[in-house]
């Protein structure tokens, strides 16, 4: 081995380098600090009722965190999560509740529209050229308003009793809802790791001229990213569905516009790029749990809400920074 190799091997991380720099590790002691901290001031805070009240939101917002991150690897956003999670889960309501089609058929057919309103997207961004913050953040409106129009604004309140009650079931202290993001969560760090597609996905967000040179078709993987995005906020609007027990048109906010802060506080906090090229599956779930905690905490401690937002708020600028920040420092260390 040449010195220069010696030398090169010898700033490369070893393995607990790698664990103890990571944006993930960094989450887990976060986490455990607030969740020590609030326990000790909230006796309550620990009680099986919040704990699973806790879970559940945790597997809600990860799964919408997921469905911004999914577009975010190609360094594209997409504004209009909520907007399409309300319509597929209005979708579902009329699926199930007017035309009496089971839920095993309800439920994928409303995912598929979800699915179908991300299509929509990805193509007018591709064809058009214009950056998705333009194209979705019209699409948010478009889309939420042809569903009032449609819906007369009227949920959905005559579901099965099994809705509701998935989303109340529990195992042990752990919710479904938070089952069903776990398991996402594997699906999807298969896809990233182990698959073409997933792969290509990551290429094509991380340089896409070289991807274009490789063979990659980059176009259709961008829309099958939207794809990817709709499918997964129409799955996160059904699992806000079940925590409800109806399929309300206002469940993400007017417009959709209550689940923008958790869509990027989870991946951007979970160690996601907005530039492209890198997901961090595991990083958004660390990043729901430790917003979600920090928010069941100081509403325990009856923060006001308004005060609450705006420190979340702060904490995903605070990431962004921190996150520049953290990748200049490993680079001057030759540790990246």
């Amino acid at each position: 081995m040449t010195a220069a190799a010696e030398t090169l091997a010898d700033k490369r991380p070893s393995v607990v380098q790698r664990i103890l720099f990571s944006n993930e590790f960094g989450l887990v002691v976060l986490i455990v600090v607030a969740f020590a901290v609030f326990a000790g001031l909230l006796p309550g805070f620990t009680s099986p009722f919040s704990i699973f009240t806790i879970g559940r939101q945790i597997g809600i917002d990860t799964m919408i965190g997921l469905a911004m991150m999914a577009v975010i690897v190609t360094g594209g956003l997409d504004l209009s999560v909520g907007a399409i999670g309300v319509c597929a889960a209005m979708t579902f309501g009329w699926l199930v509740e007017r035309q009496g089609i089971p839920m095993a058929l309800s439920i994928p057919g409303a995912i598929l529209f979800g699915a179908a309103l991300g299509w929509i997207n990805g193509t007018v961004v591709v064809r058009s050229g214009v950056h998705s913050f333009i194209i979705t953040l019209a699409s948010m409106s478009i889309f939420f308003g042809v569903m009032i129009f449609l819906t007369r604004a009227e949920a959905f309140r005559g579901l099965p009793p099994e809705i509701a009650g998935f989303g109340r079931l529990k195992f042990g202290r752990v919710s479904s809802l938070l089952l069903v993001s776990l398991a996402t969560c594997a699906a999807l760090a298969v896809l990233y790791q182990f698959t073409t597609l997933g792969r290509r996905m990551l290429a094509a967000g991380a340089n896409r001229r070289a991807a274009e040179v490789s063979g990659v078709r980059t176009g259709r993987i961008f829309i099958a990213c939207h794809m990817l995005t709709g499918a997964l906020a129409a799955a996160a609007g059904l699992m806000v569905t079940c925590r409800v027990g109806a399929a309300v048109p206002s469940l993400a906010g007017q417009l959709g516009q209550d689940w923008l802060l958790p869509a990027f506080l989870a991946p951007v906090l979970g160690g996601t790029l907005l530039s492209g090229g890198r997901v961090a599956v595991i990083g958004t779930l660390l990043g729901a749990a430790f917003a979600d905690i920090i928010t069941a905490g100081l509403l325990q401690l009856r923060v006001g809400e308004f005060w609450i937002q705006a420190f979340l708020g702060l904490m995903l600028l605070a990431a962004v920074l921190a996150d520049r920040g953290r990748h200049t420092l490993l680079r001057r260390r030759g540790l990246i």
